[in-house]
């Protein structure tokens, strides 16, 4: 096993595993404030095994901005990096990102 560190946390590496996770929900400020919608509800679908999942349900790991990782392979899904002036969003590891809408919204 080796070790990451981004000065603040040390996270053990095995294979595809890095340990010190929080759930799509702790992370759903930061990419909804870049989405403008509620990001926890938007269902991603990882472009490596074709799992589908809610955003609150993938593994999301906090270093070098935020990474979103798939709950079945632990492919990358989501990358966010923000600066006082700008977000930068990451989107390349999902094959595709459906966003439901609200009832009533015109189709």
């Amino acid at each position: 096993m080796s070790t990451i560190s981004d000065g603040d946390h040390i996270y053990g590496v095995k294979g595809n595993h890095v340990g010190d996770y929080i759930d799509g929900n702790g992370a759903g400020g930061p990419f909804s404030e870049a989405l403008g919608i509620d990001a926890t509800t938007v269902v991603l679908t990882c472009a490596q095994c074709a799992h589908a999942s809610r955003f609150a349900e993938t593994r999301v790991y906090d270093g070098a901005g935020l990474v979103s990782r798939c709950p079945e392979c632990m492919s990358i899904l989501a990358r966010l990096v923000r600066t006082p002036t700008d977000a930068w969003l990451d989107l390349r590891g999902a094959r595709s990102v459906r966003v439901p809408l609200s009832a009533g919204t015109p189709q």
